[in-house]
């Protein structure tokens, strides 16, 4: 498994939008993809020096070939709709997480 992190700084003026547009359009459209299985939003908790308010969107996906597909087919376009959309005022990181263990 794979999981596709994408760690969003936001403006506090926008938080509240960014997030009503992440539940309701962009995550659907993710999904619809049909490249991941589950999409998980996590508030990060921890202050930085950066003002502003910090979340962890995590994208699962079965294996790279799925993963490689979203960045070919689905990533431009997506990514080209949250700068439309929010501009500098949500900074993105991503990064690729491989899950060695898990335990309940």
């Amino acid at each position: 498994m794979l999981i596709y992190n994408v760690t969003a700084h936001v403006e506090t003026s926008i938080e509240k939008a960014w997030l009503e547009w992440m539940k309701t359009e962009h995550l659907p459209e993710m999904q619809a993809t049909n490249k991941f299985t589950q999409t998980k939003i996590y508030k990060i908790i921890t202050a930085d020096d950066l003002g502003g308010v910090s979340y962890a969107v995590q994208y699962h996906c079965d294996n790279q070939e799925k993963y490689q597909a979203y960045l070919n087919e689905d990533a431009p376009r997506l990514r080209k709709k949250a700068r439309d959309e929010f501009g500098d005022k949500v900074l993105f990181f991503r990064t690729e997480l491989q899950l060695i263990h898990h335990l309940q």
